[in-house]
């Protein structure tokens, strides 16, 4: 394969995902989340590491100029700082914090419960679920469908929601 070196893929990659990455990110600032966004910011991203890690690496050298001079120092400190800071929460709950347990206690609940949140009777939940061909009780969770059925528990909780 002559012809192709890292410069050849490195700089495009990089570009290119720093494009969807960056778009996605900001889609998803203003809570513009259809589709896969948010899945396809999480996992392409690996994509703008390799680019980036490319990039770097065929630009060795003028990278440790840069980061010999101040501005360069200054740049790593800023975003070091930066990145050691949105490790912890100061006090705050946000989103993603949240997120996982409140998923996590409507796949436990069983199906009742969920029926009162979805604010639907629990016999329509179960006729949904039906429908899709799941048999399912009142009494059950989520999980324990999932598990009983071999159906992905995102796809329960969508079907009890009325999104499928």
């Amino acid at each position: 394969m002559a012809g192709i070196t890292m410069r050849s893929w490195a700089t495009p990659l990089t570009i290119g995902s720093f494009l969807l990455i960056s778009v996605a990110g900001i889609l998803m600032f203003f809570e513009w989340e259809r589709g896969l966004m948010t899945v396809a910011h999480q996992w392409l991203s690996w994509f703008l590491v390799i680019g980036a890690a490319g990039h770097i690496a065929v630009n060795l050298r003028p990278l440790k100029s840069h980061l010999r001079s101040r501005w360069g120092k200054a740049s790593v400190a800023v975003f070091a700082a930066l990145l050691a800071a949105s490790v912890f929460s100061w006090g705050m709950i946000t989103g993603p914090q949240i997120k996982r347990p409140i998923e996590q206690a409507l796949v436990d609940a069983p199906l009742s419960a969920l029926a009162d949140v979805a604010r639907t009777p629990a016999g329509d939940v179960v006729q949904r679920l039906a429908a899709q061909g799941i048999a399912a009780r009142e009494g059950q969770s989520i999980g324990e469908l999932a598990q009983a059925s071999g159906v992905d528990e995102n796809r329960l909780l969508a079907i009890v929601f009325g999104l499928d």
